[in-house]
Parts: C-alpha cells; structure tokens; sequence
C-alpha cells in the first residue's frame, strides 16, 4: 500500500515544484516590466521638459524654465521618498503583491493625466502623485523578487532590475524620435480612430510632448496581470502567519504625512514662488530633521511593538535603524549626482543643439540608457565577484572622473560629447544594479520593504534639495550648468567614506 502513496506524493511534488517554478518566472516578469515602466515614468520628464515648459510658460520661458524644471525633479523625488516608505509600509502589512499592484496603478494613471496639464503647477502635482507608485514598486519589486528567487541568482536578478528601468528611458527616447520622424503618420492613425483634429493638434503640438506623457498610462494594464499569476513571498507570509505583520500600525502614518508635508515645505521654499535663500537654508534644516523623523516613525514604532512581544532579538532595532541611515546616505549621494547632475544631461543638450532636426536630447537620453544597462549588468556582477563595498567605492571615483570629464571637455554637441554621456552614463547609473543586491541584505524580512523603502527613497529627498541648488549654482556661474554640475558630482567623495561603515554582505544569505 506504500508505492501508491509515494508515486501520489511525488507527483504532487513535481506539481509543486512547477507551479513554484511558474510563479518564480512571473513574479519576475511582472517586477522587470514594472521595473521597465518605472523607467519610462522617470525619463519622460528629462526628455520633454524644455517643449513641456516652453509651451506652458510662454516668453518667461528663457528665465523660468530652469528654476521649474529644477522644482518639478524635486516633487518628483519627494514624492518616490514618500511613496517608497508608505508603500514599503504597506507591503510589509498587507503583502508584496498587492501592494505592487496598486503602485503600478497609481504611478500610471498619474502620469498619463500630465499631458492634459494646463499649467507647470499641475504637472507638478500630478508628477508628485505619479511618483509615490514609482517609488513604492521599486521597494515593492525588489522586496518580492529576492525573496522567491534563490541567492545564487540575486546578483543576475539586481543587475535586471537596474537595466529593467533604462529600457524604459531608452524607451522614451526612441518614442520621441519615432513621433519626431513619423509625426505625420501618427496624426492620421490619431484622426483614423475618431479623435477630432482640434484633439491632435493638442496631443502633437510643441514636439508631442503630452501625447509621450498620456503614453505613460500604458502600464495600468499591469496591474490586471499580477494578482492573479503572481505568488506571494512566502518568507512574508511565515511571518504573517507567525503574528508579525501584526505590530504595523496604521495610526503611524501620519509620520510619513508629516514627513511629506516638511519636504514639500523645503521644495517650496527654493521654487520661483518660494522665499529668499537665507529663509529657505533655514526652512531646509527645520524640514529636514522632521522629515527623517516622520519617516522613520512607522519602523520605528514597529521595531518597539515587535520588541515587546518579544519578537526581536536585544539590539536588533539600533541596527536597523542603523542601516536604514546609512542606506539613506549611500541612496542620497548617488542620487544627488544622479538628479541633480546626470539627468539634467538631456536638458543641457537641448540648450547646446536647439535645432529639432538634430534630436540632441533624444540621443543623449538614448545613449545615457544603452550605457546605463551595460553598467547596472556589470555592478551586480561586480559586487558578487568582489564585494559590496568595493565596488561601491569604485564607482564613486568612476562617476567623478567621468562626469567631470563631461561637463569641463564639451562645450557643443557632436560625437565627443555622446562618448563622454556613454561613459559618465554608464558609470553614475551602475549604482541601480548594486542597490537591488545590498540593500535587501541589510534588513529581516518583517521590515525588508520598509527598511529598504526608506533607505533608498529617502536618498531622494537629499537629492531633491540637493538638485534644488542646481539653477541657484547656474545663477552663481552666469547660467553655467557644466560648472553646476560639476560642483555637485563631488558629492561622490562622500559615497567614498560612507560606504566602510556598512557591513560587507558577500557571501551571506539573505536575513530571514
């Protein structure tokens, strides 16, 4: 009477093992493809806000549109800092899927409405909703994926993930090429499904920019796809079913409100309709201490609540609020040179090369992402083979001498300058395929979105106030943004000296 029972086990073993193996697959499939829209949320603002601003702001344009492009970025930023901590949170209480899906959801819909923005301010409000998804399902996705996927293939699966969101910049540039050259093509198929001519002409005006953005809408339908086929993280539901999910709170959100409202603050007081630079430093330190407080203030309310009951080791907060400071500063440096630097490349190629014909942002963001995939892919594997810290550091001194080397080399647009956006792109974008492998190795699961939402969100906010002072520092270089961007790659040397205070993570598995 045994074979039967064993022959019966086996097979449902095997049912098993492929379902596990099916879901492993989609989870990953679904995560990149969310990775890949996330990307193009984010590089369809670089690529079209000169036309976008141009158009909105009329003859103020040549004096305002640094100022507001500067302010966009950082509602931007502040916004994926505040969803990344509230999404995290809600992973960590309801489930990554779910949570997932409404990310995905929101940062869609959100972006599509920018290109019916009838003023700069509305798209930064609707860029500020938008992004809260954005930052959620990078926490989110990076959270459900290394959970499934075995630690042999976590570097493989980081670097993915960094080369997952420059396809969909890539994306955006090759779209807009695509609607630059075949303008026409795409009007009659516009006017062939019943839109009226006074609808396209709107859509297609000023280099199409607000047909790229209701583009953006397209990754709603995600969200059909990933409750149904998606498995849960079965390290999270052990810790659901064992009560911890239990300790999360929803009375702490309004930390993470607090936290949004004193960074929102800060972005304010350095906008065109802001204060006086003596008023908004002052604005910037008060916000900022209470920014850090409120969004650390659901971890830490859990970890206390979790402590209680025994279900943490003596000493286990400090340290992870511990990491999610250093994580924070390690996010904050490479942003910093990301937003305020590197993705103001499109904008400054666009002052360089004014002819449209020439398409001199399209190529730059085309040629920042190829080389943006190429680093992500070789960080991870880097980081592996090497070490996390190592290679962190290698990639600060990298991005110094090759941002540097393109800000003070170039002074017009031709083949030159793309080398220099080859090299310079590749080496600041690296950093996108060694955070999906480090971060996830400093927290439990219990807080792995929350703590990694904060880490690398939060890095954010610190790159939104930096990236504030890139018009104040083109202002102080008579409308110089090579010598602005130049000053602020250096904070890079930073990322040099922090990275030795974190832990060295190679070789160890993934915190349960």
């Amino acid at each position: 009477m045994r074979a039967p029972v064993i022959v019966v086990s086996r097979d449902v073993e095997t049912r098993r093992d492929a379902e596990s193996n099916f879901g492993q697959w989609m989870a990953l499939a679904i995560a990149l493809l969310g990775w890949m829209f996330d990307g193009y949320e984010m590089g369809l603002f670089p690529l079209i806000g000169g036309p976008a601003l141009a158009s909105l702001l009329g003859p103020a344009a040549a004096t305002d549109a640094p100022k507001w492009f500067g302010a966009i970025m950082a509602m931007f930023l502040v916004g994926a800092a505040t969803g990344g901590v509230l999404f995290g949170w809600l992973g960590d209480r309801i489930g990554r899927k779910r949570a997932m899906a409404l990310s995905i959801f929101t940062y869609a819909v959100f972006t599509g409405l920018c290109g019916l923005a009838a003023q700069v301010w509305q798209i930064a409000a609707l860029r500020f909703v938008a992004s809260l998804g954005m930052g959620g399902e990078w926490s989110l996705g990076v959270a459900l994926v290394n959970e499934i996927w075995p630690g042999k293939s976590r570097a493989v699966i980081a670097g993915l993930i960094g080369a997952a969101a420059n396809v969909g910049i890539l994306a955006v540039g090759v779209l807009s090429i695509g609607l630059h050259t075949f303008i026409g093509s795409v009007q009659t198929v516009l006017l062939a499904v019943g839109l009226p001519q006074a609808w396209v002409t709107f859509l297609l005006a000023n280099s199409g920019w607000r047909f790229l953005m209701i583009s953006g809408a397209f990754p709603a339908i995600l969200v059909v796809l990933v409750i149904p086929f998606v498995p849960e993280s079965r390290r999270w539901e052990d810790e659901k079913a064992r009560g911890a999910t239990s300790h999360w709170a929803s009375d702490d959100l309004y930390g993470i409100l607090i936290g949004c409202l004193a960074t929102l603050a800060i972005v304010w007081s350095w906008s065109p309709i802001g204060v006086r630079p003596a008023a908004a430093a002052l604005v910037t330190l008060v916000g900022l201490g209470v920014a850090l407080a409120g969004f650390l203030l659901p971890a830490r309310r859990y970890l206390d609540r979790a402590a209680a009951a025994g279900d943490i080791l003596p000493g286990t907060k400090r340290q992870i609020l511990k990491y999610m400071l250093l994580g924070a500063g390690l996010a904050g440096v490479v942003q910093l040179g990301t937003w305020g630097s590197i993705q103001w490349a499109a904008f400054w190629a666009f002052q360089l090369e004014p002819n449209p014909a020439r398409l001199a942002k399209e190529y730059t963001q085309i040629t920042l992402s190829v080389a943006a995939i190429a680093g992500t892919i070789i960080a991870a594997l880097a980081a592996m083979r090497f070490g996390r810290r190592i290679t962190y550091a290698v990639m600060c001194a990298g991005s110094i001498a090759s941002a540097l080397l393109l800000y003070q080399a170039n002074h017009e647009f031709n083949g030159f300058f793309l080398f220099c956006i080859f090299l310079a792109g590749g080496m600041t974008a690296s950093f996108y395929g060694w955070f999906p492998l480090y971060l996830p190795e400093l927290f439990p699961t219990a807080v792995r979105a929350t703590g990694q939402g904060f880490a690398f969100n939060f890095g954010r906010i610190l790159a939104a106030i930096g990236g504030l002072q890139t018009a104040a520092l083109m202002a102080l270089f008579g409308g110089s943004f090579p010598k602005a961007g130049s000053v602020l790659t250096l904070f890079y040397l930073v990322g040099l000296a922090i990275i030795w205070l974190g832990p060295e993570t190679k070789g160890k598995p993934l915190p349960s």
